[in-house]
């Protein structure tokens, strides 16, 4: 899809049918926060599956939620062939899946996650880091000395579609967003082929202020009008 100077508006069902099987597909949010669980759950009754999920984490599978809640559904339903993300300890789906070779694991420290997606944004071709340095983190990643000092060469994350939260959005697809759900969701709006927002409210083209602008328009392809689900509702 080109990027048009007005966005499109769709409803989630009609926009997560950019997500094809096989897809690699990168998701906002850290926690419950940030998360596009409008976008999520039509995903998930699509039954779009072979997914390369990349996430910070995959939100929760437990005894209370065994249907998984958010992007956690994904893995519930074995939607995805791997999953790319910093912290799965709340999803004993992705635990299990893993464990039991069922489905591919890339753990990643979280500012390296952050970083990657950065590079992959802006057409970098790595990062250089200290972390996991002499731990098995390393082990088949390329290591760089540089004065003296040994770092891992990270390299770039970028994926098919990104699913991202933001506040309000004009028509232009500018973007702003609250509080704490500006975590990975500007990052990964650079990283993407496809970008579908999900909003509270959308407002005609000029009517956010050019300062608080986060993520501008030129990076956003579709627009979604988040739903009236038990989380998106209240987040």
């Amino acid at each position: 899809m080109g990027h048009k100077l007005i966005k499109p508006v769709m409803s989630a069902e009609e926009a997560v049918q950019n997500v094809k099987p096989g897809s690699s597909l990168m998701v906002g949010g850290f926690n419950y926060a940030g998360v596009p669980y409008t976008l999520i759950d039509a995903l998930v009754a699509q039954g779009t599956a072979d997914l390369h999920l990349i996430s910070n984490d995959t939100l929760y599978a437990n005894d209370q939620h065994p249907e998984g809640v958010g992007h956690g559904q994904l893995v519930v339903k074995r939607q995805c062939r791997k999953v790319t993300a910093s912290h799965i300890g709340l999803n004993r789906e992705t635990q299990r899946l893993f464990n039991e070779g069922l489905m591919e694991l890339e753990l990643v420290p979280q500012g390296t996650f952050v970083e990657r997606i950065r590079c992959g944004g802006f057409g970098l071709g790595g990062v250089l880091t200290p972390t996991g340095v002499g731990t098995i983190h390393e082990e088949g990643k390329q290591v760089i000395e540089s004065e003296g000092k040994r770092y891992i060469l990270e390299l770039p994350l970028k994926a098919d579609v990104a699913f991202i939260r933001g506040y309000k959005a004009d028509r232009w697809g500018n973007l702003t967003y609250f509080g704490t759900g500006r975590n990975f969701n500007p990052a990964m709006a650079t990283a993407a082929d496809l970008v579908i927002a999900e909003v509270d409210t959308i407002l005609k083209e000029g009517e956010i202020d050019a300062n608080d602008i986060v993520t501008p328009g030129m990076l956003v392809d579709i627009l979604v009008l988040k739903g009236d689900g038990y989380y998106a509702s209240r987040t």
